[in-house]
């Protein structure tokens, strides 16, 4: 997957901008807040139609202006592609393929692979499971499209049970009959998006692991858990065992909507025992193993966005983050960074082609 060329018009801090790409490697170097990571979110926004650092869209939108439009074109398998994101204030979004519309949104996830690494993946660390749990889904859904729907599916049927519950507490009545129908329909998608987590990290957790003793030469022991109350017991069960604690909170306690992904260092949680260069490789190896296993579904070479990548790490891990770039597995990359002479450094180390931008000169 190569993105020949990008144009952006009012998004984000730029008004009119357009690059000319080159096949490997692509850097954008400037001082904080001129725009670099913009870039990447742009090209990010092309493959899953929404920004990667703000789920507002209309907050994209340049703020002398009421749209924005981002043009990428692409050669995917020697096509051409051209992918179509805009978005006017007060209308829906709409993502064009070769000039026709999506009909939903859900249809373009996948086709561009894509990979971003950046500081804001922390978050993955720091916050809570949903976070976590949004990565995981993320990754399933660029190759599964069943996996997406059922998704959209079981989160439409929870608002509809949580409501139902709602409902019950202000009139103070229940009917046991209409809340088994909602019951039903989440034991099925609930158990079926259960069984395909569990079997992808069966898959995802040995190449994450083989990532990370590369990134960090063997020196750390990392896990990653999965954390589901479906590991013991069916989500019909739980439904019915929780029922009287459901009605008390008024909202559904129990099913794949509360898993998670543990993180752990040494088998104690990295977000308490790591530190940043630990954690930053932590969240390097599960990137590169999503990259891994995207290749592997697809059959095509991400795209790789690496934004501020030299922030918070030592020489040494830089290093071997380069090497891994240097390897012909991958394709495409696009880095930011604050120091022209640092990435042009590092870059000259993995022997490709590559084009320097300076924003905000």
């Amino acid at each position: 997957m190569i993105l020949k060329s990008l144009s952006v018009i009012n998004y984000k801090n730029f008004e009119s901008e357009s690059f000319e790409f080159d096949d490997k490697i692509n850097c954008f170097v400037g001082q904080n807040g001129v725009g670099k990571t913009n870039v990447l979110d742009a090209i990010y926004h092309l493959a899953f139609g929404k920004s990667y650092f703000n789920p507002i869209a209309s907050q994209n939108i340049n703020h002398n202006a009421d749209f924005f439009v981002v043009h990428g074109d692409f050669e995917k398998h020697d096509q051409p592609e051209k992918i179509v994101v805009s978005l006017k204030s007060g209308q829906k979004k709409v993502i064009k393929r070769n000039g026709k519309a999506y009909d939903k949104f859900s249809d373009h996830i996948g086709f561009i692979p894509l990979v971003i690494i950046s500081p804001a993946d922390r978050d993955l660390i720091i916050e809570g499971s949903e976070t976590r749990r949004k990565f995981l889904d993320s990754v399933i859904s660029q190759s599964d499209k069943t996996y997406l729907t059922d998704l959209i599916n079981y989160n439409k049927t929870l608002a509809q049970r949580n409501a139902l519950l709602k409902y019950f507490a202000l009139n103070h009545t229940f009917n046991a009959d209409t809340l088994d129908v909602y019951n039903l329909q989440l034991h099925e998608l609930g158990s079926a998006i259960f069984e395909k987590r569990h079997a992808f990290l069966e898959t995802f957790i040995p190449i994450f692991k083989t990532r990370h003793q590369v990134i960090s030469q063997g020196q750390e022991h990392v896990e990653l858990i999965y954390k589901s109350d479906l590991h013991d017991t069916p989500l019909n069960t739980l439904l019915k065992q929780n029922l009287t604690k459901d009605r008390a909170l008024q909202y559904t306690s129990t099913g794949i909507h509360k898993d998670d992904l543990l993180f752990q260092i040494s088998e104690h949680p990295i977000k308490k025992f790591g530190s940043q260069g630990q954690q930053k490789s932590f969240l390097i190896a599960l990137k590169l193993a999503q990259f891994d296993f995207i290749k592997a579904q697809s059959g095509v070479n991400p795209i790789l966005l690496l934004d501020d990548i030299f922030d918070k790490l030592d020489e040494h891990r830089v290093g071997q983050i380069i090497k891994l770039v240097d390897d012909a597995n991958f394709g495409q990359l696009f880095i930011s960074d604050t120091h022209a002479d640092r990435t042009e450094n590092a870059v000259k180390q993995v022997h490709q082609s590559y084009q320097l931008f300076k924003i905000g000169k």
